[in-house]
């Protein structure tokens, strides 16, 4: 197989890459998160949270829009984005990898300011925001890891 074989296989030109398809995967779980806090944030409805977290504070708070719109809304577009370019690279598109790298290393950033905003601004969690932040670091590690992998 060649260097890069994580990314694409090259045992056959219609292989479907392992770790970009693993990378669609764990996206559509960000996006599901990213619409269930669309949902209850339009219907004004509170998101069940757990006793160690205050959802309320963070999806409140003055940090949980941009111009009125909420964040879920950017980060389900984010997650949407990560997924089109993970499946096509899963099938064949080699140049969207990059892309993908791009987009989820800005989404890792803009994630750690928000995990900064919920443990030293807002000072509480939120369970489903924390859901959101560890999806995005999954999405890094994977790009690292095919990364590392093809300089072998």
């Amino acid at each position: 197989m060649s260097s890069n074989s994580e990314i694409m296989s090259s045992e056959t030109g219609g292989a479907i890459a392992k770790l970009p398809l693993l990378a669609a995967v764990v996206a559509l779980f960000g996006l599901a998160d990213a619409i269930y806090l669309t949902i209850y944030h339009y219907t004004a409805v509170a998101v069940p949270c757990g006793e160690t977290f205050d959802c309320g504070a963070v999806l409140n708070s003055q940090y949980a829009e941009i111009a009125g719109v909420p964040l879920a809304i950017f980060g389900a577009a984010a997650y949407f984005a990560a997924f089109a370019l993970a499946i096509l690279t899963a099938f064949g598109n080699r140049a969207t990898w990059r892309l993908f790298g791009g987009q989820v290393t800005l989404m890792l950033l803009f994630t750690a300011w928000l995990v900064y905003l919920q443990a030293f601004v807002i000072e509480a969690f939120c369970q489903f925001c924390l859901l959101s932040a560890a999806t995005t670091l999954v999405l890094f590690t994977i790009f690292l890891i095919s990364k590392f992998s093809r300089l072998r």
